[in-house]
């Protein structure tokens, strides 16, 4: 193509430069929140004490209000929103990005928020592998009317690096663990709080029962694509997600604010750490 428009970032190839505004991208960043995302930015360009306010970092993705981009040296913090279908439109037109600045050597995380599974609230989750809603290792994908099946394995270095990292900072619990995926964040995840429900409490537990039997640890809502996206482009990845609640003890959020801030922070610092030793801040 002359020109690539990725028009949900309001990015061009023919009206930026993305070689010279992303080229030294090493990490990249994302997550559901654009509130969040901002916040992580400025906290690692904190944790990487780099020149300037942290409160003068600019979106890039001004332009457009599907999602929020900041660069903070090689580190780059983007939002997704909610769900596949978002962070699926998110992550082709960051893959192109990442290939028209000619990128090389990048891990991606998704930073997040969960239900845990036989968890205790804000447990940190680093994903094994994203489960569908039979605990399937896989993403399917209609494409002209026919299913295409994706493996959804991750990088085991990476998240054997992650689950290291969590052990020298030994400040909240950290475990790897599979990662269920849904569609839904009500009946699909089996709550029961939801304005339609066609199954009782007993099938729902029954149901979550047989998740943690598969290794599932946690849900949430956009795991499969992004890990199926990230195997089939090449690119290492990691899915990291604070647990909020144990979906086994209720369905509701009942957690205080400035407790869940504190957890929803858990996955930031870890990543952080990660960033910091691949840089060579922490030997």
């Amino acid at each position: 193509m002359e020109e690539d428009i990725l028009y949900h970032f309001s990015l061009s190839t023919k009206t930026h430069n993305l070689p010279e505004m992303f080229g030294d991208i090493k990490f990249v960043c994302v997550g559901g929140s654009a509130n969040r995302m901002k916040a992580f930015a400025q906290f690692i360009h904190q944790e990487l004490k780099l020149p300037g306010n942290p409160e003068d970092i600019k979106d890039i993705c001004e332009g457009t209000d599907r999602y929020c981009m900041y660069k903070v040296g090689p580190v780059l913090s983007i939002s997704h929103g909610m769900g596949v279908p978002s962070i699926s439109i998110m992550l082709h037109e960051l893959i192109k990005l990442l290939h028209h600045a000619h990128c090389r050597d990048v891990v991606l995380f998704r930073l997040g928020t969960s239900g845990g599974v036989g968890l205790a609230p804000g447990t940190v989750v680093v994903t094994d592998k994203a489960v569908d809603y039979s605990f399937r290792p896989q993403f399917e994908q209609v494409v002209l009317g026919k299913v295409i099946t994706r493996s959804t394995e991750l990088d085991e270095g990476v998240a054997n690096e992650l689950l290291q990292c969590s052990s020298e900072l030994q400040t909240f619990p950290t475990v790897i663990g599979n990662t269920m995926c849904t569609h839904d964040f009500y009946e699909g995840q089996g709550r029961l709080d939801g304005a339609l429900c066609s199954f009782s409490q007993e099938e729902k537990l029954e149901y979550l029962r047989k998740a943690y039997e598969a290794g599932v640890r946690n849900i949430e809502m956009e795991s499969t694509v992004f890990a199926a996206m990230c195997r089939v482009c090449g690119l290492k990845g990691a899915v990291v997600c604070v647990t909020l609640l144990n979906r086994f003890e209720g369905d509701q959020i009942t957690s205080p604010h400035d407790v869940l801030v504190d957890y929803q922070h858990r996955p930031q610092i870890l990543v952080a750490h990660f960033i910091k030793k691949r840089l060579g801040y922490i030997v």
